[in-house]
Formats: structure tokens, sequence, C-alpha cells
């Protein structure tokens, strides 16, 4: 009987623990977090994982809440030489078991604290060996999942060099964070514009993290003060919270706020540069590519994302974003179809402006339907109807009985107001045929807005909801 050997998965995470003095500050939560102690704690759990027999090949499923403890975790498994699967700590019990039969890794390491929701020093951490699970069979160090907002994620490999090659990218930024300066990280370190962004190449410069459990307005606005935050990385969410408050106190220091994950409402870039005298810069990107554009300093106004980042190669057909890869990164089925001759279709409408070489993307190939014969961008929608005061955030899909809203307005909002709106801003045939009102919207795991009709349905089954009377291009609802 032959033993096949184990997979050899790459990585460079020597070269990331021991490039700082110990006394340096590696990161702030409550207390100072040393170099040291970040080394130390990382050789506890290389010791802890080796003692469960992770070694070389090992294929781990990680979930575990944001934490300390799960940056730690994470890099001792690559120092291990594992191929890390990361899962949300917010998955239900039942999405993590289809990740687990669709992956079969052979250890799962989680946390049984269901409840945990902000930031935290420290987690216990069980270690599960499957009996059915399987060494890794790719050399990538990182598997990651897309939003999934259909309901199906798409498995996406990163190897060690990708990873790498991302690192040498944000170092040739300008405005990147860079040695001495904090950042505060509120973007998620499952995703990648907070792990690759914001923990690595934090580590790669020495700038120090900073890390709150304090998301309420006023306390979220405190800490750019008393930490002397220079930048700060978060989706527009967070941003929509700091601009909440009226008169936040100064923050001489801060000159950077990069925003990422999903598309910046205008009110919200508005509102923050009032409040903090600092326009919201933008990171695009894909969970399958890593960093494609940025525009860190705020220089232009969505839909412009910036410029393209060094080292990364571009086209745009047919109206498209295509990004040149290597390979496909695509560890399952699912999605293998959008990589075509070394290019992944990112499925972006975009246009490429050869004078200020900006990259602006107006919205999703995928958003296009017809109504009545004539062709609808979903997104077009949405935009109108986020300018609505009341509306926090919005989807709008196609179904079988036509388009529908949904809408997110915490403060209260009448479908009638709403319909009105529409009216005055949308031809007959765009204006939605039923219009769901909630406090707030459903999201993925990974915190981006549910697009599946049926899933929306789902989850907010007796939410306010009517058919509209805008004509019959749309069909009956």
């Amino acid at each position: 009987m032959t033993v096949s050997q184990p997979v050899t998965i790459p990585w460079w995470g020597a070269e990331l623990l021991g490039s700082r003095p110990d006394h340096d500050i590696w990161a702030r939560t409550c207390r100072d977090v040393t170099w040291a102690e970040l080394r130390s704690q990382v050789t506890r759990r290389i010791d802890i994982f080796a003692a469960h027999g992770i070694g070389p090949g090992s294929s781990v499923a990680l979930r575990l809440p944001p934490s300390l403890t799960g940056i730690w975790s994470l890099l001792a498994l690559w120092s291990l030489g594992a191929q890390v699967q990361l899962l949300d700590h917010r998955l239900k019990p039942a999405e993590v078991q289809r990740v687990l039969d669709l992956c079969r890794p052979r250890y799962y390491a989680h946390t049984t604290d269901e409840t945990a929701t902000q930031f935290q020093d420290e987690c216990e951490v069980y270690v599960e060996w499957r009996r059915d699970g399987t060494p890794a069979r790719t050399d990538h160090c990182l598997v990651q999942f897309s939003s999934g907002s259909t309901g199906r994620p798409k498995v996406i490999g990163r190897s060690a060099a990708s990873l790498r090659s991302e690192l040498d990218a944000f170092s040739r930024i300008p405005g990147m964070p860079r040695r001495g300066e904090r950042v505060l990280l509120l973007s998620s370190t499952v995703h990648s514009l907070g792990l690759i962004g914001g923990v690595l190449h934090a580590m790669s410069v020495g700038a120090t993290l900073v890390f709150t459990s304090h998301l309420q307005p006023p306390s979220l606005a405190a800490t750019l003060a008393e930490e002397d935050i220079d930048a700060v990385f978060g989706v527009p969410f967070h941003y929509d919270l700091l601009g909440r408050v009226p008169d936040p106190p100064a923050a001489p220091r801060l000159r950077l706020a990069v925003s990422g994950g999903e598309r910046l409402r205008e009110d919200v870039h508005r509102r923050f540069e009032e409040r903090y005298g600092l326009r919201i810069g933008q990171a695009y990107g894909m969970t399958e590519t890593g960093i494609v554009a940025t525009d860190l300093t705020g220089e232009f106004a969505p839909p412009v994302v910036g410029r393209v980042a060094p080292g990364v190669h571009t086209r745009v057909r047919r109206g498209e974003l295509w990004v040149r890869l290597d390979r496909s990164p695509y560890l399952q089925d699912e999605g293998t179809e959008r990589y075509v001759d070394g290019w992944l279709n990112s499925k972006d409408l975009a246009h490429y402006c050869e004078a200020d070489g900006t990259l602006r993307i107006a919205g999703r190939s995928d958003s296009l339907v017809a109504i009545g014969g004539l062709k609808v961008d979903l997104m077009e929608i949405e935009q109108e109807l986020a300018l609505h005061p009341c509306v926090r955030e919005v989807v709008v899909v196609h179904a079988e009985g036509g388009i529908e809203a949904h809408v997110g307005a915490p403060e209260g909002l009448t479908v009638s107001d709403l319909m009105a709106f529409a009216r005055e801003r949308l031809s007959n045939f765009k204006i939605p045929r039923r219009i769901h009102v909630v406090p707030a919207l459903p999201r993925t795991a990974n915190g981006k807005l549910l697009r599946s009709a049926e899933l929306l349905r789902a989850a907010h089954g007796t939410a306010t909801s009517r058919p509209s009377a805008a004509g019959s291009a749309g069909g009956s609802p």
C-alpha cells in the first residue's frame, strides 16, 4: 500500500514574526501587546496544535470570534505548514456543517462561545479531529469563502506567493500605514482587507494595530482621539457609525480612513468628511484576487475606486473588469466558468479613464434584467432608493413577480412614502413591483447583504410590503 506524501504548503511567517524588537508594541486592545508576547503566544499555540497531530499538509478549519487568539492561532497554523480554511464566527451550525462537508478538513478548531460578537483579547480553542477529513489537496495556505449572496459560497484558495504579492502591492501604494503609526482595524480579520491589508501589512512595516470592542458611535469616535489613531480600516457600516456623532472629539493624528467590502454611500462619505475633516478613501478588491485598486486619500468620489494597485494587471472587456491571475482561485466547481485563459471575470461593470488612470465601478454585469423588453440595472434602482434620508441600506432583486426592493430603514419608513419617492426619480418600468421595509436587512456570514429573493423573503417574511401601482411593464406582482 502506497502512502501519499503530504502537500507542501509554503509560508514565510518567520519573516513577519521575527522582524521587530521584543519591546515594540505589536497591538493595543485595553492593554499593550508587545512583539515578544506575540511570538510567545504563537509558539505556545504551535506546541498545542502540534500535540493534536497538526503539521505540514494538514487541513484545518478555523472558526474563532474576532480576537487576538484568532490571529495567534492563524499564524501558528501557518507556521506548522497547515492549510487554513478560515470560517466566519457568525456562521450558524447548519452553515458550518455545510462548509465542513464541502471542504472536508482533517481538523476543526473553534470555540464553544457562540455569543461573542465584538473583539476580545482571548478565547478558548477546541480542536476536533475529523474521521472523514482529508489532508490538504492543494498548496494553498489560505482558503476563504465568497460572500455567498445566493446561499452557495465559492471556495477560494490563496497561495503564499499570492499573499506575498498582495503585501508587496500594499507596500508600494502611497499613503499606506507605516512604521510607528497606529491603525484602528475595524475590518474583519477573516476577510482579505482586514487580514492582509490590515494585520499582515502592519506586521510587515511595523505599524501598531489597535482593536476595540466598543462600537457605539460616541465610544468609537473617542477611540480615534484617545488612542492617537493615524489610520482607520473599516467597512461603510463603521463610517456610518462614526458619522452619527454630531461633534466628535478632535483626532489630530488621523490622516487616513479607508473603506472596503461594499459600495460606500454618498451620504456616509459626505457626513464623515463634515465631522472629521477627512475624506474616506477606498480599497477595491475581491476575495479571489485580493486588492485591485485603491484611492486611499479619497481624492475621487464613488463610483471611482481609484487607481489599479502596483503589480495588478486588469483589462476591461465588453464593459466588464477582468483581473490577471496565474491560476484559477476556485477549489470547487462553483465559479470556475469565470476564469478563462489566465483572466478572472469580476462581473463588475467598469470603465478605465486613460486621462487620469482611474477605475470606475458602475455596478454588476449580472444586475441587468429585462423588464417589458427594456434593460434595467438593479444597481441603478438601489442607488436611487438609497438617496431617501430614512433608507440605511437597500437590495433590489428580480424575482418571478418582477422587481422587488428590500429596504432597511431603522428610523421608520412607510411603503407609501418610499413609493412616492421612487416615482419622482425612476421611470415607471423601473419602479419595484413590491417593497419590503424592515429595520435592518439580513447579511451573509461574511457581512455582506443577501441578494437572493428567496433568502430575503425567508429572512423577513413578516416585513411590511405591498405591490406598487407603477404600470404594467414589469408584469403582475
